[in-house]
C-alpha cells in the first residue's frame, strides 16, 4: 500500500496484534518528499534500490555493535522484511507493547545549512538552554556533543516538543524515554563512524522506535540513509536537500504549514513545480554514488563522490 508521507510503499504479511509482532515489507520506492507535502512530482531513478542497500546495511551494522533494530531480512533488490507494531492510539496515557513510538528522537552532530535549529533560534520559538548550547553554532560547525531534539510523528505536520513534554506525548516514563534516546545516541555514534571512514559526514538524522512485545525500546525506520539523515561530501549535501534547497532559493516552495493552519483542504493544495529534465540523471547519479561509497558494493558502476557532487553543484547548485 502507498504512504503519502513517505517514501516506501509497506505491505502488511502478518498483522501485529497487543501480544504478537507482526510481519511487514518496505519497498523502497524513486519517489523523494520535501516540505511535508508528500511525495514530490518527479520520481528519481535509482533511488529506491540505492537507499534500500544502505539501508539495509545500516541494519547489519547496528546490530553488530548491539544496537537492537525491527530489521528481519533483505529481500532485493529494493525491499526489507522488519517486525511490524501497531499504530498508537490516540489518547494520553502508557503506550502499549507492540507499538510504534508517536515521538521520535533527532541527534545533530552540526547544524548544516538548512537545518530548522537557525530558523527555530532566530524565530525565538527556540532557546540555546533548551539544547544546551550556549551560542548560537555556525553553519557546519562540528557541535561539542550531539545535540538531542524530540518531534511528534503523526501530525499533519511535525512539530518539535521539548524534553519535558516528549513522556507524555510518548506514553513513556522519563526512563524509557532517556534509553531511548541513548540507543538514538549509540546508532548515530555507530554511523557517524562510518561515515567518516568512507569519507562522508553525519550531519543530522532521526530515530524512530517501537515498544517491542517484551517491553524493549526497537530502532524502526531507516536510520542513516538520505530519506532519514543529511550526508555531506566535502560540506556538499548528497540528497534531497539539494532538491529542497532548489525549491526554496527559486520561490517554488510548497506553504504546506500555512496550508494546514489555515484548513485548506489537501485537493485544494497547489501541485509542487516540476524538477527540470536534466536534474534527474544527475540526481540518480548521486543517490548511487553515495550507496556504493557507503556499502561499498558496486552495483551500477556509478561516478564517485567527488564526480557525482561536482555535477549536482553545477546542474542543479547546492
Amino acid at each position: 500500500m502507498p504512504v503519502l508521507h513517505s517514501t516506501r510503499n509497506v505491505e502488511i504479511v502478518e498483522p501485529a496484534t497487543a501480544h504478537r509482532t507482526g510481519v511487514g515489507i518496505f519497498e523502497y520506492t524513486d519517489n523523494y518528499t520535501v516540505f511535508h507535502y508528500g511525495r514530490m512530482p518527479d520520481p528519481i531513478p535509482g533511488k529506491g534500490e540505492a537507499t534500500c542497500r544502505m539501508a539495509v546495511f545500516n541494519f547489519r551494522t547496528l546490530k553488530a555493535a548491539g544496537v537492537p533494530t525491527h530489521f528481519r531480512r533483505f529481500l532485493p533488490p529494493n525491499r526489507i522484511e522488519f517486525d511490524l507494531a501497531r499504530l498508537p492510539e490516540s489518547g494520553a496515557g502508557p503506550l502499549a507493547d507492540n507499538t510504534l513510538v508517536p515521538v521520535q528522537v533527532l541527534v545533530r552532530n552540526e547544524v548544516p545549512q538548512g537545518s530548522s535549529v537557525h530558523r527555530r533560534l532566530a524565530a525565538g520559538t527556540l532557546t540555546l538552554d533548551e539544547v544546551g548550547l550556549t551560542r548560537v553554532p555556525h553553519a557546519g560547525e562540528r557541535l561539542p556533543q550531539p545535540l538531542i531534539e524530540y518531534a511528534t510523528m503523526f501530525e499533519p505536520v511535525n512539530r518539535f516538543v521539548s524534553r519535558f513534554e516528549a513522556p507524555r506525548l510518548a506514553g513513556l516514563s522519563a526512563g524509557q524515554l532517556q534509553v531511548m534516546s541513548d540507543i538514538a545516541v549509540k546508532a548515530n555514534a555507530v554511523l557517524a563512524g562510518h561515515a567518516e571512514r568512507v569519507g562522508l559526514h553525519l550531519s543530522d538524522g532521526k530515530a524512530e522506535f517501537l515498544l517491542a512485545t517484551d517491553g524493549r525500546l526497537v530502532l524502526a525506520d531507516s536510520p542513516g540513509t538520505p530519506d532519514e539523515a543529511r550526508l555531506l561530501f566535502n560540506g556538499l549535501h548528497c540528497g534531497k536537500q539539494v532538491l529542497r534547497n532548489w525549491y526554496v532559493n527559486n520561490g517554488l516552495e510548497v506553504p504546506t504549514g500555512r496550508l494546514i493552519a489555515d484548513g485548506v483542504p489537501r485537493d485544494r493544495w497547489p501541485e509542487p513545480a516540476p524538477l527540470p529534465a536534466a536534474f534527474l540523471p544527475v540526481m540518480s547519479d548521486l543517490y548511487r554514488s553515495l550507496s556504493e561509497a557507503w556499502t561499498g558494493e558496486r552495483f551500477w558502476n556509478a561516478p564517485g563522490l567527488d564526480d557525482a557532487t561536482r555535477a549536482v553543484t553545477e546542474v542543479i547548485g547546492q
